[in-house]
């Protein structure tokens, strides 16, 4: 048996407090919530179920705190209420597990009136013994607001009109319960700070689960690094191009990248390896990449948000280019280009693992030192027919490609001729701005086709809202018809050319001839795909990039845009 002494003023001490007195210590600023806890995420339902578990005396677990002299950064509010600063002459209590019931618990004894919708604004039922979220201040007497709790005086001055003994007795028991419920309470001694990423970690991998970016922030936190405050910054640098609400994993993803690892979920784990120093650099490194990569997205690409792209994978790869490269020249950028449409075209970040994150970290930063002349990426392109084959839908990749493209063309509205804002059309919040060629009115009650037939990328142009009423449920030969008489034949085809429709898909339109118009267009669109891609689709349907087997045909030309889950 080991003769070392135990340090026991890091063991834990478990005690017991009532739930008021634990809700006084928080507003007092002697628990407090270190930054590196995640806002409170609770819904009304899990609310409204702790505080029936109080009521009924079940168990609602511990509460974990870590009694430290430490000056670490806290929360200055919880459950939307000003908290007292912590005293400099005593050691505070850091609360590591809890936070969620804590909070739940401070907010609803504590609340001052104000939003009626609030969460906080919680009432109990005496009839029904019920907790409720109310939505007014103006309650029936047998309805009582859990802030009352808080002020004996108050519950009792409102509880007294009550003539129903089984009503006050009810009341008596709520308030009873609330006043004399108890927590058990875990006090961590003294202990380095390097130890509660660890131990934070742990404790929470239950109940609400963390994300990678919540255990991260814990894990790499120190009074001279906030991850939370690091992606802040980074997001409010994004929101000039409105590609600020990146999600937390893509963005760790980059900083993972710049930190000399990869992008995939065991190298944003390996950031807790890394000194505060290189955190921060690479942090900064991020932060600088990240706004190229969205300069880049929104001039070159002209991608107007987050929701314009097909992939948001795609992001973080873009930020370790413009990290190796930040100012490139015409031909590096006309690589940078054609890996964009490449990798959207052929859906490879459909099936993003982590072998090809390791893959292409190593040539992103092989293609960087000028030992390859493109980004070499392994693409399967599908066929011309994907086109045609694809739903057109907001998650669609596809879609969100041919959107992209048609940017590219300045498209022309067909009835008026006026230039179309592609921006209002690339948010994806105005559906009316995409119009089918093909009517679906037409094509599905007087052609005979399915809504899916007629739900298809290649049957998509852009028009205003007015001109899709306009047009409506007309045949194409018949509102094309209108038009041709209106402009002229060379205007129209000016006009459908700027929409990628070329012109002997017209003369198919004008015949009513959907199939032949769909597999023209389709073979287009490809066209226009290989000039911007460089993929070689027109002679070989495979890639002048790397091209193998790993990605499935039915992969590669998957429209959705959800990432994998490393």
């Amino acid at each position: 048996m080991s003769n070392t002494p135990r340090n026991s003023t890091r063991d834990p001490k478990p005690t017991s407090e009532r739930i008021q007195q634990l809700a006084d210590r928080v507003m007092s600023g002697d628990i407090a919530l270190p930054e590196f806890q995640r806002p409170f995420v609770w819904t009304q339902k899990q609310v409204r179920n702790l505080l029936d578990s109080i009521y009924h005396n079940y168990p609602i677990g511990s509460l974990l705190v870590w009694e430290s002299r430490e000056d670490l950064e806290s929360k200055r509010k919880i459950a939307d209420l000003e908290v007292n600063a912590r005293s400099e002459s005593y050691p505070v209590n850091y609360l590591l597990d809890g936070q969620q019931r804590l909070s739940a618990i401070c907010g609803v004894l504590n609340w001052e009136p104000g939003d009626p919708k609030s969460i906080w604004n919680v009432t109990f039922d005496l009839k029904t013994e019920k907790f409720n979220h109310a939505s007014s201040l103006e309650f029936p007497k047998h309805v009582i607001p859990l802030r009352w709790l808080s002020n004996p005086s108050t519950f009792y001055k409102n509880i007294f009109p009550l003539e129903d003994d089984a009503l006050k007795d009810r009341a008596d028991h709520l308030f009873n319960r609330f006043k004399d419920y108890q927590l058990p309470l875990v006090t961590l001694g003294d202990m380095p700070l390097k130890d509660v990423g660890p131990i934070f970690e742990r404790i929470n991998s239950t109940g609400t689960k963390l994300t990678i970016y919540d255990l991260m922030r814990a894990a790499t936190w120190s009074p001279n690094f906030d991850l939370g405050q690091t992606v802040d910054s980074i997001r409010a640098s994004l929101e000039p191009k409105n590609f600020s609400d990146l999600e937390n994993k893509t963005l760790l993803r980059a900083l993972a990248e710049a930190a000399g690892n990869d992008f995939s979920s065991e190298s944003i784990e390996a950031l807790r390896n890394l000194a505060t120093e290189e955190l921060s650099k690479a942090a900064e490194q991020t932060r600088e990449s990240a706004e190229r990569a969205a300069d880049f997205l929104s001039t070159q690409i002209k991608a107007t948000g987050t929701s314009s792209l097909p992939y948001a994978n795609q992001f973080p790869v873009l930020c370790e280019i413009f990290r190796l490269i930040p100012h490139p020249n015409s031909q590096q950028m006309q690589q940078i280009e054609a890996w964009f449409w490449g990798t959207t075209l052929s859906g490879y970040f459909a099936g993003w693992d982590s072998a090809n994150m390791s893959q292409d970290a190593q040539s992103v930063r092989t293609w960087a030192k000028g030992a390859t002349t493109q980004i070499e990426t392994k693409l399967v392109p599908p066929t011309f027919r994907v086109w045609q084959n694809k739903a057109f839908r907001t998650n669609s990749a596809v879609s969100k490609m041919l959107a992209l493209m048609l940017a590219h063309g300045e498209p022309l509205d067909l009835i008026n001729g006026q230039r179309i804002d592609v921006g209002k059309s690339l948010a994806w919040n105005n559906d009316k701005e995409y119009h089918h060629f093909f009517p679906k009115n037409y094509l599905t009650k007087v052609a005979g086709r399915t809504l899916s037939e007629a739900n298809v990328v290649a049957n998509m142009i852009l028009l205003t809202s007015r001109s899709n009423v306009t047009i409506k449920d007309k045949a194409p030969s018949v509102y094309l018809g209108e038009i041709l008489m209106d402009v002229g034949e060379a205007e129209l085809r000016r006009r459908l050319e700027s929409n990628l429709v070329p012109g002997d898909a017209l003369e198919l339109a004008l015949q009513d001839d959907y199939d032949g118009f769909l597999s023209r267009r389709s073979e287009f669109l490809h066209e226009q795909t290989d000039k911007l891609s460089g993929l070689g689709l027109l002679s070989t349907q495979t890639s002048t990039q790397t091209a193998v087997s790993s990605i499935p045909q039915n992969i590669s030309a998957d429209d959705s845009d959800d990432d994998v889950s490393d």
